[in-house]
């Protein structure tokens, strides 16, 4: 198992509590290892949060959650299917991150669409927003397959979607990626 791979999901976690995407121990990265298994920040009888993520706390399992690292009393998270079910469905990416930055909450529940009013400021967040970011209706945990599915569809073939009254999917080629790209969506939606 790639210990550099653990660390760049660790150090994800770090950036995304250290810019406001995620607060405390909510959110969430993977990374895909193969067909059928991920590396994904996973909660542990000492958990400080996603700020403090160590590579121990990046854990390996299958698409649907099975711990093939020893346990040590680790869980994976309550909304793995948005990670497992995505792998499972999109075998071009490699890396998902599920955040709740605030200014996306906000523009979702207020009905705003994020649209591309800025060029050379941020092209890429630009270039997201001319593209069309896709919003997953349904304000609820995704803690079941067919949840996962029903997001998958308002994605479409995005890398990114709005979860109304809840926070953000991104993907990417890699964990940094999609890290980048959820700032990017936040930096869109905080303008």
């Amino acid at each position: 198992m790639s210990t550099e791979q653990r660390a760049t999901v660790a150090r994800a976690c770090r950036i995304l509590a250290m810019e406001g995407l995620v607060e405390g121990t909510l959110g969430h990265v993977s990374a895909r290892m193969d067909g059928d298994r991920m590396l994904i920040r996973c909660r542990g009888a000492a958990e400080r949060g996603l700020l403090f993520t160590e590579e121990d706390d990046v854990r390996l399992t299958d698409f649907d959650g099975a711990l093939i690292d020893p346990d040590e009393g680790y869980r994976v998270p309550n909304e793995l299917p948005i990670h497992g079910e995505l792998l499972r469905a999109r075998p071009e990416v490699n890396a998902v991150v599920h955040a709740h930055p605030p200014a996306v909450l906000v523009c979702g529940i207020a009905g705003l669409a994020l649209r591309p009013i800025f060029g050379s400021y941020n092209i890429p967040a630009m270039r997201m927003a001319l593209d069309g970011v896709p919003v997953y209706p349904r304000s609820v945990l995704i803690r079941r397959p067919e949840l996962a599915h029903e997001m998958i569809a308002a994605m479409g073939d995005r890398p990114v979607c709005v979860l109304k009254g809840h926070g953000i999917t991104v993907t990417g080629d890699s964990v940094e990626q999609a890290v980048v790209r959820a700032l990017n969506l936040n930096t869109l939606a905080a303008v």
